[in-house]
This record gives C-alpha cells, structure tokens and sequence, in this order.
C-alpha cells in the first residue's frame, strides 16, 4: 500500500491506481471526461491536471500512479483557470445547449467557465446526425472526441465498429468509409453510448435513472414473471443447456408448457427487432425444457414443516405455481379440482397439438413429487368448511371456465356449442357434436383453437366470423397464420345478429362491419353496415367470444361487475381474512404466464401472512460474472431469426400430433447467439461526477 497527501488529505492507495483512481476512491473530486473507470486512460481531456509538489508542470492524475509520500493539489486557482480554458476549447465547436443530463454539462458547470463563455462563439462543425440507424443517435456535432465510445467498443467489447477517422480539427468519430453501423459489424450493444459523457450519443428512447433496467433490458421486464431470459439466452449460446433451464426453473415450475404455449411479450420488447427479428425466446425455452435432464431435483431445498396448512381450490397454472412454491417453503398443501384431471385450462383449453398431454404430467408430476396433494372431481362449495378442517390460508384460483353468450336470438339451440366447453370435450375425450359445415364467432386464441380443432375431429369446412379486421384479432398472430394453412376460412368485418333453426342446420343472419373511433380495448369500435345483412347455412355454430369466472355464492367474496374477485393487487389477498385470489379469476381470461405470476405473488403472500419470509425463488446455479467481449463477427445484425419446423399440413388434421417441432441443438446455439446481450450495459461502471453544487 502507497501513503501519500492529496488537498491535505493522508490517504493510502493501492500500489498500482493513479492519482485520479486514488483520489477518486478517497472521495476527492478531480474533474475529468475522457477518464471511465472501465477504460485505461488516454489522458486526451487533460481536465484532471493537478499539481504534485516537486514536478514540473500540470501531469494529469489519469496517467500518473501513485508513489510513497507524494503531495498532490487538485483544486488551486492556477488549475482552476487552466481547466476554464481547456473547458472553453472543447466547447469550441459544440452546439450551445450542453444536454442536462450529460457528464459534459455537470463538469462544465462545477468548473465555472460563466465569464469565459461570455465571450465563446459557437463555430458549429456542421457534421452529420445519424437518426435512421437502430436503437441510438449519432450526432458527431456534440462529439468532444474524447474517445470513451472507440475504446469501449474496442477495447471492452472487442468489436471494433467505430474509430478515429481524419486527423487533426478534421478528426471525428465515424465509421470505416463512413459505411452504416450495420454494415461496420456493429453488435448494437449501446456501450458506446453507456460511456458517452456529452449526448453525442443518445438512445432513441429517453431513459430514466429509475426505469434504467426495464427499458435496457425489455424482454426480462416484459416478461411477467420477471424471468432472467438474457441469462438463459446466454447460457444456451454457450452451450449450457442444463444451466439454462435452471435459471428459468427458479421462476415457475412450468417451464415446458410455457415454452409451447406462452405468448411470449418478452419477444415483443426484443431490442434485435427494431435491427432486423427479435430472438425466438420461447422456442429457446422449449429446447432446454426438451434437453432438460432433471438435474435441479435433487438441488430442491424443502423447508422445514410449518404446521401450517394451505387449500388451494383450482389446479390450472395459477394454483399449482403457487403450491409448487408453498410446499417447497414448507407448507402442507392441498389443491382442489372439479375436474377429473388436474391442469384447469393447461388441460381443458389447450389443444393437445399445442401442447401434448403428456408434458403438463410430467411437470404436473413434478409438483406432486414434492408432496403437494391434488384431489381432482372435487367441488369447493364452502371455503368455511375449509378453515374448520383445519387449513390456514385459501388462495382460489378458479379460472374463467365459462363461455360468454352474445345475448342474440336462436343461440340456445342445442347445435350451437360453447367454444370453451368444446375445447374441454374434445380434451377429456368427452363426445363432441361437431359435424359438416362449422361456423366459429371470436378472434381470440379460443375461437382459434376450437376452430382448428374442428377440423381434426370431423367437420367438413370451418369458417371464423370476426368483427374487427385480422390486424385487431386478439389471437395468436403465428396460431391464425397456422389456422389458416390448415385450411380455416376467417369472415372479417361480420357479426352475427340471430340464429334461425332450419331442419338440421342453422341459417345465421349476418351484418357486415366497419370500423369507428377505438373503444375501450384500444381497438376501432365495430359499427353496423346497414342495409349489408346475409345469411350463411350451417351445421353447427360455436361461439367463442370470451369467458368468465364463476365464484360460488356461498364464498360470500367481493366480487367486481364483470364477477371477478377483488383483491389486493401487491398481495393478492381478498377482504375476507386469510383468503387470496389470483389468475383469471382475478384479471380475467389472460394469459399463462400472467396466471403463474399472480401463484408466485400469492405464494409469497401467504408464505408471510403464515409467518414466512415470503422468498420464495431457490438458485440452482449461483451467480457468475458475464464476460463483456464480444468479439467481431461479419454479418451479425443481418443474421436471421430462426424459425422451428412444422408437421406437414396434410398430416396435421388427421388427429392431433404436435404441430411444431423443437430447434436443434444447433439451430439454438445460432438462434441464441443473436443476442444483443443488452444486460452488459447495466454492468458497466458510472464515470465519476462533480459533487453537487450547494
């Protein structure tokens, strides 16, 4: 260790920091902009000049390393004037208003150059501003040529997209031949403009101190179980398979099932989509939950036995994630179904070509290897019934099993079907009246499936009558791309208006639609053309317009207009005492993984409403420092997204075999290694800033 005095102060240093790293760690400001704590020093902005008593001269402290018994000053006047004149030449040529937000703007002001400016002419460059490449803007005229963005994308990244180009007051930050960062092999991981001190360089969207992390990283926040998806993407291009899983299985015990079924919003904020395709981030889930060896089952931590016991009345997504993690806390927990079969809507409302049976056991299976029971053909009539057996907390998670009528004439005829309750026959192997020619009223994923379904199980012709135009269905947009491969007809801009009984087929008075201003939803209002009403013959009608939830009477649970139950949104716990409600029976029919995180936040609720901590997650692999190097490679913002294969489609109607199949192992290290790996930004250090003017 180094003893030596800066401003006064005895400080010790370590042998080989600078005088600026020293003072910096000893909390003595010294003003710099080309200095970055990740970056060796160049000492291009000589702002961090000092005096050392017997040298010659102003050394800058960036350059200089420490040695036993220096005297250092930082702040005397003749610094000070010094540095108001090396701040004036690199305002030179800069635009007047200095970004806020910027280094360049707080150093400025912590200097003092007010009088010196007095008598500054702005002499603009008049360079270029690049706006049309992705992600970030390049405007050279802000550039103070302080080298912080070449030697971070060189030195840190190892990429080496961008340089020095020209030399002396013809010297900008550009690329070679001044090609596109695209074509320069650009990897568009925003370091540069992590370490840009003077808003040269500036992300398209303007980003909050406090919003860093989500707007950085927009598939994990995206995604609604907060899932680690940079780390596993990263670990799959390394070839890590079991890892990868791993870290996803800290989430949810559905890993699989999501990898079929989720609707991925996590691909929706992919930052590679705004450079070419976003990263197929489920399809990668799926890989490793096929290449899964089960490794983490014997890492699974059971806590200690509580005492405490938890009912949980509903077995889909929502209920069994939450007794996944409640047992493995320690809870006695049981879960209730009305169902002959476990899963809720996993299993009634799911397609087996989306996802085969026999995936939801095995992670179905994997919830009961811990110990939590399942009673099935099991109706909850009484949650006071459920306390005076003994258990502690309730967490209902019901669903939304029921189908929405639409409230026309004629929809009670026994050939117009329920699209949910179809779904469920079809699943159970139940009888199913389907035959002919099939009409299917919705737009959602439901009127989707039991569309494509119809044509497996025996109808002729299947025809999809949709109010809103195919840009505003809620469906799938890669499950109607497939619906309609298969052969299903979609009716756009039609609604139905009454069902007339016509021997034995139904004849459907139909409207034609137009779109008006957007309702609610934040979709065009579906208006009524008149005078533009048809008819069409069918077999069989089935509506599938949406579901609800049914909540017992006898629950005696708050409930809103649209029969959902209220809750506690950070808690999930309703108004009477010890029980909780997640999942559609709370937000409505939404998504799989939005019902696995409301079992996670109910998990973690009543874990601490029994007296728990309410920490729920185990690691199966501890955390690890990610290498920053990239590596230059030619063609990688122009590299393609991969895309699974399909079953033929003329073997697709003949029963219900799995539609897509799984990547490579290859297809998914190249798919994975697409990555921006936008996570690498947060992991850069803060240059150091001026202390608050008082």
């Amino acid at each position: 260790m180094i003893k030596l005095t800066i401003d006064g102060k005895k400080i010790i240093a370590k042998e080989d920091q600078t005088i600026l790293e020293a003072a910096i760690e000893n909390g003595i400001y010294i003003p710099n902009l080309c200095y970055h704590p990740n970056l060796r020093p160049i000492g291009g902005c000589r702002l961090c000049i000092v005096e050392i008593k017997g040298m010659k001269g102003f050394p800058i402290s960036c350059y200089i390393k420490v040695a036993e018994g220096l005297i250092v000053k930082t702040d005397t006047k003749k610094l000070q004037q010094l540095r108001q004149n090396l701040i004036w030449l690199i305002l030179s040529n800069y635009p007047k208003d200095i970004p806020l937000s910027s280094q360049l703007r707080k150093v400025v002001d912590y200097i003092g150059v007010e009088n010196i400016l007095l008598r500054y002419v702005n002499t603009s460059r008049d360079l270029p501003i690049f706006s049309d490449e992705p992600l970030f803007v390049r405007d050279l005229n802000r550039c103070i040529l302080c080298g912080r963005c070449v030697r971070v994308c060189q030195e840190v990244r190892g990429v080496g997209a961008i340089g020095l180009i020209n030399r002396g007051i013809e010297t900008f930050v550009g690329t070679g031949n001044t090609s596109s960062l695209k074509d320069n092999e650009c990897k568009f991981c925003r370091a540069c403009v992590e370490v840009c001190p003077s808003g040269a360089l500036t992300d398209k969207e303007e980003i909050k101190e406090d919003e860093r992390e989500e707007k950085l990283i927009p598939c994990k926040s995206n995604c609604p179980a907060g899932t680690d998806i940079p780390r596993y993407v990263r670990l799959i291009a390394e070839g890590r398979f079991q890892d990868s899983i791993e870290v996803i299985r800290q989430k949810f015990p559905f890993s699989h099932t999501l990898g079929l079924v989720c609707h991925h919003p996590c691909e929706e904020g992919c930052s590679r989509s705004e450079i070419n395709e976003p990263i197929s981030i489920r399809e990668l889930k799926r890989f490793v939950a096929e290449k899964d060896t089960r490794e983490w089952k014997n890492k699974i931590k059971i806590g200690k036995n509580t005492g405490k016991k938890v009912a949980i009345i509903g077995s889909g997504p929502s209920g069994l994630t939450a007794a996944w993690f409640l047992k493995i806390k320690g809870h006695d927990v049981t879960v209730f179904d009305m169902l002959t079969e476990p899963g809720g809507m996993l299993k009634a409302g799911i397609p087996d070509y989306r996802l085969p049976p026999e995936v939801l056991k095995k992670e179905i299976n994997d919830i009961t290897d811990v110990g939590v029971k399942i009673e099935c053909n099991k109706k909850i009539d009484s949650i006071d019934k459920l306390f005076k057996k003994g258990f502690n907390a309730i967490y209902l998670a019901l669903g939304a099993p029921k189908g929405i009528k639409m409230g026309i004439d004629g929809e009670d005829n026994p050939k117009v079907l329920d699209g949910i309750t179809t779904l469920k026959n079809i699943s159970f192997k139940e009888k199913v009246d389907i035959k002919g020619f099939v009409g299917v009223i919705g737009g959602g994923n439901v009127a989707i499936d039991v569309a494509r379904s119809s044509l497996r199980i025996g109808a002729k012709k299947v025809i999809v009558i949709y109010r809103r135009t195919k840009a505003e269905m809620p469906a799938y947009k890669h499950e109607i791309e497939d619906a309609i491969d298969e052969g299903v007809e979609i009716m756009y801009l039609t609604n139905p208006l009454k069902i007339i009984p016509k021997n034995d087929k139904l004849k459907v008075q139909c409207i034609k639609m137009e779109l008006g201003e957007p309702d609610e939803s934040g979709r065009r209002r579906p208006i009524q053309v008149k005078g533009s009403e048809f008819f069409i013959e069918l077999d069989r009608l089935i509506i599938a317009i949406g579901q609800k939830s049914e909540v017992p009477e006898s629950f005696d649970i708050k409930t809103d207009k649209k029969g959902n139950i209220i809750v506690d949104e950070k808690n999930l716990s309703t108004f009477t005492e010890g029980v909780f409600a997640g999942g559609d029976l709370v937000n409505g029919p939404a998504s799989v993984i939005e019902a696995v995180q409301h079992g996670r936040i109910a998990a973690s609720s009543i874990d601490k409403y029994l007296g728990g901590d309410g920490l729920i997650e185990q690691k199966f692999i501890p955390d690890e420092v990610e290498n920053p190097y990239f590596g230059r490679e030619e063609g990688f913002a122009d590299r393609k997204r991969a895309n699974n294969k399909k079953l033929p489609i003329e073997k697709r109607k003949t029963g219900f075999s799995q539609v897509e199949f799984c990547f490579t192992e290859k297809d998914a290290v190249l798919e994975a290694e697409r990555c921006l790996r936008c996570q690498l930004r947060l992991c850069l250090e803060k240059p150091p800033l001026p202390p608050k003017i008082k």
